[in-house]
């Protein structure tokens, strides 16, 4: 339907909507449901378990590891081949509990009560569901509801919406009936007009339903969102890995069965070598263990009532080079709070967070004594008789919440804080006459009869207030307002603006008029400016001080006024010295390539929307750095997809915006960000250890047959074996050092981004020395034997193997620190698997059963003490290794 309501007169809404001042018939409201459908926007699509499970099979990697055990089954290894069938199955398994789990906890996050709208039909108010709300209904809008469809309004009694969660602006909207030009106005702009899914925060009115469903502005955005195609980086790094494994496999597995056939082995057994070696080149045990890795991530998290709805959005954290936070509900708590009281030519500061009505007035760092300050009891008379809003206590949750305009609820809980509450002073002080607040006129005035008179009170701009003044409070006393003294209150007014500070000025004219209009207030006293801030989150800052000390950059994005925003980013610690600041006009005005040159420095942008949002992602994404975005309105929820990761709030949060996002914040703490990025970096080194484990192992047995191809030598392990030293000695270790416990220093360290393969030039250096002691040492000791005992030969190769990846699991642990430096318990599962590995290979080399499938002989101890010191040698090569690289990184 058209976009430009806000230009047409109510007559003319009505007639293009085919409706009328009483209101739709009942025949007209049904019909237009069928035609448009329920004004609901459509929910994410839950999954069964049967797609769940499904779904952790799409893995390159998965099909090669099926197609071998098909092999391996054909060429009557079948043992082999349910091992490797049995464990794919058990990595779904493990997947899919962690996905369904995610999906259930989200549901359970929304709500269950639904919403009602109040239309007017064939000249009768009645309560309906909003999903039954249609184009043309008039719906009536009162304080405390939500506005149930985008609608223009037609009747305005100071109507007052909170539209925070559609345009990020914490101040709320005033809206009017009158037409509204240009055509090309923004959504938080069209003040004729209120938005599905915004709250009425005060007021009341009335409106013509012009979009309803996905034709409303939150439906643009949800069908925005399933435009937009993001990919997490982890998703990226392991597809480029799962390449470079195949392309591996194949070209290894080609030049080893060809040597094979040249050098006439059989090409049966070639080819049921190079199988079994192609099954162990493939690591797959690193799904299951990413699995892990990821899943033990996600629970910790899950501890700190962070809900990870996919594996890898953790680790992705892990990667972030920038975090873009949303100022309101993120940084701040959506709250007004009085922080400053300029009175009688002295600053006052004011204690006490967001609403509690509790805090202390102080001078120059020294608590006043409010009995010496007849200034500021004037003050707090005058904000309590201007204070329509309500400050609630709730004792379920032990939260202040506010009822009405969040500036009038400051005023509220300032007054409070200087001793006085309206209820009372109402019962020594009638109301007689209350004027609310007028966007026309920019105060909220009342009076009251006090002290045998009337007693008129007034609250709002700056501006407009000393230009009614012809008086000011001065030691104590009403003095004449010269024009220097106006002067500079208008200096020290644009100073605490300058600060981020919502000021208001409050005056007083004592022996009032008997009638109260607007245009006829005047001669008033002012009394003082109170100076208003959104509170900032108690965690917030020490969180932002972790996340910057993490070698992250923050970056705020809000669509706040670049004043306000600018106060809140250095208060919070975001801006710094050298930053810059970019405002919604400043992007619209930058091309590409400009926009992606001028975010480096910026650490701040203001008024922006939901577009302008989606750019600087996408500007940030073409820098080639990681971004993940926090946010909790629907107008966060397009930027939380297009993000690398994204971050919604979970409590305070829009639907849209949790079921955009990656990871909740289930109490909206910003500081579990920064346990998500040290989980993530300790998830991206746990698998790097796990990779270089597993492919410095594949690649010593790769080597094991190459060699002996090479120096024409009979093949030293048997396909059996082969699986044996993949499946059952790596199997265990490299799901115990998956559980190694977190290194220190993560978030001190600077993070280095992985290359698109995980695999780097360190690991690349690292496998090479690792794999060539390996295939060296079981050679040496096949070559000395076979000739005189083929089994024994073969057994000295398989156990030398297999103890090589003994120690060679402890290797790993760290890349630079000393194994004797570390603590060798600290791993207890490692030591545990490691008992058993060596358990299940005595099992192999001397139960007669298992002699017989592995082709295995009894070894001596003579054997064994041979075995141990050259296994051991992988110890010292890596220990000289990490002797030169700690020196090389220190110099």
């Amino acid at each position: 339907m058209e976009n430009n309501w806000h230009l047409k007169s109510e007559a003319d809404v009505l007639k293009q909507l085919r409706s009328g001042s009483n209101g739709l018939s009942f025949k007209q409201a049904a019909e237009r449901l069928n035609q448009y459908g329920e004004n609901k926007l459509p929910e994410a699509k839950t999954d069964s378990l049967a797609i769940i499970f499904l779904r952790q099979f799409q893995n390159p990697l998965i099909y090669i590891l099926f197609a071998a055990s098909l092999i391996i089954f054909a060429l009557s290894q079948v043992i082999d081949a349910v091992i490797i069938l049995a464990i794919l199955i058990f990595n779904a398994i493990m997947g899919t509990i962690q996905e369904d789990k995610a999906q259930n906890t989200l549901k359970a996050l929304k709500e269950f009560a639904a919403t009602k709208a109040t239309v007017l039909r064939q000249s009768r108010e009645m309560i309906i569901s909003d999903g039954q709300v249609v184009p043309g209904d008039i719906i009536i809008l009162q304080e405390g509801e939500k506005v149930p469809a985008d609608a223009r309004v037609i009747l305005s009694h100071n109507l007052n919406i909170d539209q925070a969660m559609l345009t990020g602006e914490s101040e709320p909207a005033h809206k009017i009936k009158e037409i509204i030009k240009p055509a090309d106005l923004l959504a938080q702009d069209q003040k004729n007009m209120v938005f599905k899914g915004t709250y009425i925060m005060s007021g009341q009115g009335k409106a013509i339903v012009v979009a309803t469903g996905l034709n409303t502005v939150i439906g643009k955005i949800a069908k925005e969102i399933k435009a937009i195609d993001a990919e997490m980086p982890f998703k990226v790094n392991v597809r480029y890995l799962t390449r470079l494994i195949i392309m591996a496999v194949a070209g290894i597995s080609a030049v080893l069965f060809l040597a094979g056939v040249i050098l006439e082995k059989s090409a049966i057994v070639m080819f049921a070598t190079v199988v079994s070696l192609s099954v162990s080149i493939i690591p797959e045990g690193l799904p299951i263990v990413m699995t892990l890795v990821l899943a033990t991530g996600v629970w910790r998290m899950g501890k700190q009532n962070v809900l990870v709805k996919k594996l890898q959005a953790v680790e992705a954290l892990g990667q972030a080079q920038i975090i873009a936070v949303d100022k309101t509900g993120t940084i701040t708590k959506n709250e007004m709070a009085a922080q400053k009281v300029y009175a009688d030519g002295k600053l006052f500061a004011i204690s006490g967070s967001g609403y509690e009505p509790k805090g202390e007035i102080s001078f120059e760092g020294k608590t006043v004594y409010l009995p010496d300050h007849p200034e500021l009891l004037l003050a707090g008379k005058i904000a309590a008789f201007c204070a329509s809003a309500r400050v609630i206590f709730d004792a379920k949750t032990s939260q202040w919440s506010v009822a009405g305009d969040p500036t009038e609820a400051a005023l509220n809980v300032f007054a409070q804080k200087l001793g006085f509450k309206k209820s009372e002073l109402e019962n020594e002080a009638p109301l007689l006459l209350d004027l609310p607040f007028d966007y026309k006129f920019k105060y909220h005035a009342a009076a009251h009869y006090y002290e045998n008179k009337n007693f008129l009170t007034v609250a709002g701009a700056p501006e407009e207030i000393l230009n009614l003044c012809r008086k000011i409070w001065r030691d104590n006393k009403e003095a004449p307002f010269k024009a220097e003294e106006k002067e500079k209150l208008e200096s020290i007014f644009l100073k605490m603006s300058a600060k981020g500070l919502r000021v208001v000025a409050l005056a007083v004219n004592r022996g009032g008029p008997d009638i109260l209009r607007a245009a006829e207030i005047g001669d008033l006293t002012f009394v003082c400016f109170l100076g208003m801030k959104d509170t900032l989150r108690p965690e917030a800052t020490a969180a932002i001080k972790k996340i910057l000390s993490a070698n992250i950059r923050l970056v705020m994005i809000t669509g706040d006024h670049e004043n306000t925003a600018l106060a809140i980013a250095k208060e919070a610690g975001i801006y710094r010295s050298g930053d810059t600041i970019l405002t919604g006009k400043n992007i619209e005005e930058l091309t590409g390539e400009s926009l992606r040159e001028k975010i480096s420095a910026c650490s701040v942008f203001a008024r922006v929307t939901p577009d302008h949002k989606l750019r600087i992602i996408k500007a940030y994404k073409d820098r080639g750095e990681i971004i993940a975005m926090t946010g909790d309105g629907v107008n966060d929820a397009p930027s939380l997809v297009a993000a690398d990761l994204g971050v919604a709030m979970g409590k305070i949060g829009a639907e849209v915006a949790k079921e955009a996002a990656d990871i909740v914040l289930l109490d909206d703490n910003l500081a579990n960000v920064v346990s998500a990025v040290e989980e993530g970096r300790n998830i991206y080194k746990t698998i790097k250890k796990v990779v270089l484990y597993l492919f410095s192992t594949s690649a010593g047995e790769v080597l094991t047959i190459a060699g002996a191809l090479a120096f024409s030598l009979p093949l030293p392990l048997l396909p059996a074996q082969i699986i044996w030293l993949n499946f059952v000695t790596d199997g265990f270790l490299d799901v115990a050092l998956a559980m190694e416990p977190k290194e220190a220093g993560l978030l001190s360290e600077k993070f280095k981004r992985p290359n698109k393969w995980i695999v780097d030039k360190l690991m690349v250096e690292r496998i090479i020395l690792m794999a060539l002691p390996m295939a060296l040492g079981a050679l040496w000791l096949f070559q000395a034997s076979w000739q005189n005992n083929f089994s024994r030969a073969l057994t000295l190769a398989l156990t030398t193997l297999a103890v090589f990846q003994w120690f060679n699991a402890w290797n790993c642990r760290s890349e630079a620190k000393s194994l004797f430096q570390m603590n060798l318990l600290a791993n207890k599962f490692l030591v545990g698997a490691t008992l058993i590995v060596i358990s299940l290979q005595l099992l192999v080399v001397y139960h007669p059963v298992m002699q017989k499938i592995f082709h295995t002989a009894p070894l001596k101890l003579s054997d064994w003490l041979i075995i141990i010191p050259i296994a051991a040698s992988i110890i010292a090569v890596e220990e000289i290794r990490k002797f030169f690289y700690r020196r090389r990184m220190n110099n």
